[in-house]
């Protein structure tokens, strides 16, 4: 496939350029001018020629459109640590949400379970476009979801957990526990008889212990946050952190860490609970100016997940760097959830993920014209 003459904005350089874009076996072979016509010729002139969308948060396919109970699957409420549990086996590819992210341009999804949990549980990385998950899989597992603030403790407070060192309380004792049986599983060797009885919770752990997969931790409020790194500090793990609502009444403090990603939002929403007090479209703008990593979200089904351009778009509005919100919903993302090799920017030998709008994304007239998923349009 070549898609000509577009006007690239490639998620790497600030200012865009036209050029030609040629799509072979799935993959982006070549970028630039007088490329050869193979297959279908798509003629991008007087366009706008972006990555597939990136989200770096949702519960896309976890948590059914239009269903309730029967259709919710991303919340285990019989347990407050379930790091056993895996995204994978609640997606639903079929959803009517799944294929409305996908023809808005939503290319790639972070999803899995929400934040009931201390600790929940494994996030996938997936295409919006397909039938079996399994195809769909871009990386999994990508993350540990774990939450702090105020879910768990309305969720749990009749079971124990009812306050918020309690909810931290949790998510160190289970790091604790996989700390000390990866001990006695790596002393032991393979003496099988050494080997400490089997648990499913610990052996979910131990990927974040070896920091081939970060917490993936749900904070709002300031304090939620800061906790949320001071825990990854103590056990030495990998951390995203997940909305940061009072992110910008820290920023002085954030900027010093621009190696943990930030997913800011949802904040196309009303403040619904007492954290969610200091929510603000400026957050965004005011981290990325900071130094932080900054991705934006919708927490689909909060907002639905067609509308993630739009929230960048409303970002950019209280004063967020254009550049700066195109990259929250495409490298940035990518990078929080692990999948930057193939996803997230149009260059060479990335995903063939291209989305072609007449008029800008990040505007309500703008209009989504073609998608392309794996070098396919859909």
């Amino acid at each position: 496939m070549l898609i000509k003459n577009g006007r690239i904005h490639d998620a790497v350089q600030e200012e865009p350029y036209v050029a030609d874009i040629l799509i072979r076996d799935g993959k982006i072979a070549q970028i630039g001018t007088d490329l050869p016509e193979e297959g279908e010729v798509i003629d991008a002139a007087g366009k706008d020629v972006y990555p597939g969308f990136v989200e770096a948060h949702c519960h896309l396919g976890l948590d059914g459109y239009g269903i309730g109970f029967e259709g919710a699957d991303y919340n285990e409420y019989n347990d407050v640590c379930t790091p056993q549990l895996r995204a994978i086996d609640s997606f639903n590819p079929l959803d009517p949400s799944v294929r409305m992210a996908a023809l808005a341009g939503v290319t790639s999804v972070a999803t899995g379970q929400g934040s009931a949990n201390a600790v929940g549980g494994t996030w996938i990385a997936v295409k919006t476009v397909g039938k079996c998950v399994d195809e769909m899989i871009i990386k999994d597992p990508i993350a540990m979801k774990c939450a702090l603030g105020e879910n768990p403790k309305r969720c749990y407070r009749d079971k124990g957990n009812a306050a918020r060192m309690t909810t931290a309380y949790n998510i160190r004792n289970m790091l604790s526990k996989a700390k000390e049986y990866l001990a006695k599983k790596e002393a032991a060797g393979d003496d099988v008889f050494k080997r400490p009885a089997f648990d499913m919770k610990c052996e979910a752990m131990i990927p974040v212990l070896r920091k081939e997969i970060p917490l993936k931790v749900h904070a709002h409020q300031a304090n939620d946050i800061l906790t949320a790194i001071r825990i990854a500090k103590e056990y030495d793990v990998l951390l995203t952190i997940e909305h940061v609502t009072e992110g910008h009444l820290i920023a002085d403090i954030l900027g010093r860490y621009p190696e943990i990603p930030m997913a800011v939002g949802p904040s196309l929403t009303h403040a619904s609970k007492f954290e969610l007090q200091n929510k603000s479209w400026t957050t965004p703008g005011v981290l990325a100016k900071a130094g932080c990593q900054v991705s934006i979200i919708t927490d689909s089904p909060v907002i639905p997940q067609q509308y993630l351009a739009l929230c960048a778009g409303l970002a950019m509005k209280s004063g967020m760097e254009p550049f700066d919100a195109l990259k929250a919903i495409t490298i940035n993302p990518a990078k929080h959830a692990g999948i930057a090799d193939r996803v997230g920017s149009l260059e060479v030998g990335k995903d063939g993920d291209v989305v072609i709008f007449s008029g800008s994304p990040f505007e309500i007239d703008g209009v989504c014209e073609t998608v392309i998923i794996n070098g396919e349009k859909i």
